[in-house]
């Protein structure tokens, strides 16, 4: 089929007034109101919720988390089916040079990887840009890295077909769109890439490696049951923090902040012990209640050294971190967990700790 007539109008607004629209005064918002909506309207996608959906059953969610500090923020779209997560579109004003500029490509590729998403888009209407998410991002990575398909507003017209029948809600609903991403995940056969699974299945295992050696060397007194519980607590502890800061439940950066300075393990107790006021829960536990079990001594006992706990912290945010927690699906932590307790910390007869398999 060709062109919407809508297509047709856009792409005509835009080349008319093409100096306007590159220049820096013409923002984000400014485009994804006048172009990127109606672009995606004519693909069939109700980005306004005309239909007047719960929430949980919208189309298009916009901005699929919390902006916080400025920097880091969820996509600026998520393309939904059934409320399932389909594909992220990350918007960036004319002005941004997608094709060359590596920031916006790593930027979306970092959303779809944590977010298990095989293909995701970056546009700003003059560039729309499609790509494989399969493989663990870095920030070094070329703006190319993972582009399968590369449009410009002047191919939209004569193309239209192909981009239809693929991001389209009716390529979504007929199976086309999910055989493409399929495609990419088993072309890939599982060579050069790093499922987001894997990926942090290995990050947390060298954090308890560190954490157990050095724990094990500054706290001579621990048995080995206690030197597995510290670690573990820990752990969870910092991943579940970091997870609240993404998802703006609390201040972005604060675990950041306490790998700055010096004691920072002495900084962290006091972070845990806030949020053992502010959540009440079992990860967090130092106080005595009645209702709970004993609490935990033990951990706040402990002593860390900074080396270590810098060593994790500071690699936990953007651009040095791949993970966007704020779109973690919900069950990697406890696909990650299942295979984390396959492994126990031994000590040996001069109290240094060991990685093992755990037996069965």
């Amino acid at each position: 089929m060709s062109a919407p007539p809508q297509i047709i109008e856009l792409v005509t607004r835009f080349d008319n007034y093409y100096e306007r629209y590159k220049s820096l005064s013409y923002n984000e918002t400014q485009v994804r109101r006048e172009f990127i909506d109606p672009f995606f309207k004519a693909l069939g996608w109700d980005v306004d919720n005309t239909q007047a959906f719960d929430d949980r059953y919208k189309e298009v969610i916009h901005e699929d988390a919390i902006k916080v500090s400025g920097k880091t923020k969820a996509p600026d779209y998520s393309f939904r089916i059934g409320g399932v997560r389909k594909f992220f579109v990350e918007a960036k004003k004319p002005a941004v040079n997608l094709k060359e500029n590596p920031e916006p490509a790593y930027q979306l590729r970092r959303y779809a990887w944590s977010a298990k998403l095989p293909l995701s888009i970056l546009t700003d209407f003059e560039e729309f840009t499609v790509f494989d998410c399969t493989k663990k991002p870095s920030p070094s990575d070329k703006s190319s890295m993972g582009r399968i398909e590369y449009y410009t507003y002047r191919d939209y017209i004569e193309k239209w077909d192909e981009i239809e029948s693929k991001y389209s809600k009716r390529s979504i609903l007929t199976g086309k769109f999910d055989d493409l991403a399929d495609s990419l995940v088993n072309r890939k056969g599982g060579r050069g890439t790093a499922g987001i699974d894997d990926a942090f299945l290995t990050e947390i295992e060298e954090w308890r490696d560190i954490l157990a050696k050095n724990i094990a060397l500054r706290n001579n007194e621990l048995s080995v049951r206690e030197l597995n519980l510290a670690v573990q607590k820990i752990i969870d502890r910092i991943i579940f923090l970091r997870i609240c800061e993404d998802r703006g439940i609390e201040e972005y950066g604060q675990l950041k902040k306490k790998a700055e300075g010096k004691e920072i393990y002495e900084n962290l107790k006091d972070l845990f012990i806030y949020a053992d006021e502010k959540y009440n829960s079992g990860l967090f536990h130092f106080r005595k209640e009645d209702w709970m079990e004993e609490p935990d001594i033990l951990t706040l006992s402990l002593k860390i050294d900074d080396k270590i706990l810098k060593q994790i912290l500071s690699h936990l945010y953007y651009p040095e971190s791949p993970y966007e927690f704020s779109v973690f699906p919900a069950d990697i932590l406890g696909q990650v967990y299942e295979q984390f307790l396959g492994k126990v910390i031994r000590l040996t007869e001069s109290h240094q700790a060991k990685i093992e398999e755990k037996p069965g």
